[in-house]
């Protein structure tokens, strides 16, 4: 069953985690995707959740701070303040292992046992919320350049896909490789990238064999 958990965010504000836990002495800690990737594999991560506990592995998914119910300021945050945020917060909820998802694996911290989902670079991540600014700019009847926004960006910070992005974040965005850790592919899901589409949306088999292949390797 999925319950509620806080954790307590590098800045002292409380934040919030989703956990489903059996008693299982293996806890994996899921980072989820950044931006609008998390939104859309959400539902998907939870049922991962649900049936990684069929495979005796507990887990616990936290919001990073400034996403989902954070009050952190999104504006506020960094690649390496994430990466700290996740080493404290598998710390308080009792993680053994770390899990990855798209763009989590860019804010791995390295202190535990992870593997890597379909894992993303920073720069990938950037081209696809600069694309989006650019087409929503020309339906609005503006024009705008990639070098212009990211220009921009880095100097005060930018709104992207309706995300407000400081500059320290752009900046680190613009050259962020994922974290060394054994991947999983999306091929090995069974299906396109559940990202990928328009709204949010769930595959049941591509959970069914994520937590499959995660017990398995983590075994």
């Amino acid at each position: 069953m999925l319950r509620a958990a806080t954790w307590q965010g590098p800045s002292g504000l409380t934040e919030y985690a989703v956990t489903c836990e059996t008693g299982n002495a293996r806890r994996v800690l899921i980072v989820p995707p950044l931006f609008d990737e998390h939104n859309k594999l959400r539902h998907f991560l939870a049922e991962t959740m649900r049936a990684l506990a069929t495979h005796a592995t507990d887990s616990v998914l936290p919001d990073l701070p400034g996403t989902n119910e954070s009050l952190a300021p999104l504006e506020a945050q960094t690649l390496a303040g994430w990466r700290q945020a996740v080493a404290s917060a598998a710390s308080q909820l009792g993680a053994t292992h770390l899990l990855a998802v798209r763009g989590g694996a860019l804010v791995l911290p390295g202190e535990l046992p992870a593997l890597a989902c379909a894992p993303v670079s920073g720069p990938a991540i950037l081209r696809g919320m600069i694309r989006a600014r650019v087409i929503a700019d020309r339906e609005a009847g503006r024009e705008s350049e990639r070098e212009a926004l990211l220009a921009m960006g880095r100097s005060e910070g930018i709104e992207l896909a309706g995300y407000r992005l400081g500059a320290g974040l752009l900046r680190e965005l613009e050259s962020a490789e994922p974290a060394e850790a054994p991947a999983i592919a999306q091929a090995d899901l069974g299906g396109a990238g559940l990202w990928l589409r328009a709204e949010p949306a769930h595959d049941p088999a591509q959970s069914l064999a994520l937590a499959r292949i995660v017990a398995e390797r983590l075994a």
